[in-house]
């Protein structure tokens, strides 16, 4: 199956924002999916205490958290519904402090592959740049949790 789904093999934006409601990671961290078409994701943030370093600025390590989830969200939208994605390789550039707010982080695909995703991802408070991210993704096949064995295609 090539890696661009058709449509109606891909998953949906309200099992995407459920599956985020799922993740530990996500919820602990705050984090909602608002937006989602084919290839791009936003995924928002409303910036509290607990995201704040010793210095009052939200923690380069949330930032980079939003960052990876909006680009993983933008490639689970374009992979056929029975994938994984994982994070290979994450470099962000920090561009503007900020010490609250909401944020917003888009991700966008850039390439997609048999096993491989790049994605370009913005994060902005406001209209404020105040980070920029390149992400890349391995997506393949879902495995089965109970025995980590891949999932049969039929």
């Amino acid at each position: 199956m090539p890696r661009t789904a058709r449509s109606t093999d891909r998953i949906s934006f309200r099992e995407l924002r459920q599956r985020l409601r799922t993740s530990r990671a996500a919820t602990n961290l705050g984090f909602e999916l608002i937006a989602l078409k084919a290839g791009h994701a936003t995924v928002r943030l409303r910036v509290e205490d607990q995201h704040r370093q010793m210095h009052g600025l939200v923690h380069g390590g949330v930032l980079a958290a939003l960052a990876d989830t909006a680009g993983g969200m933008a490639t689970y939208s374009r992979a056929p519904r029975d994938t994984r994605v994982a994070t290979i390789e994450l470099k962000i550039n920090f561009l503007e402090a900020v010490d609250g707010g909401i944020l917003l982080a888009h991700g966008r695909v850039l390439r997609i592959g048999k096993h491989i995703s790049v994605v370009d991802c913005e994060l902005r408070e406001k209209r404020r740049l105040i980070a920029k991210a390149l992400i890349t993704f391995f997506v393949g096949a879902a495995k089965n949790k109970q025995n980590g064995a891949k999932r049969s295609a039929g």
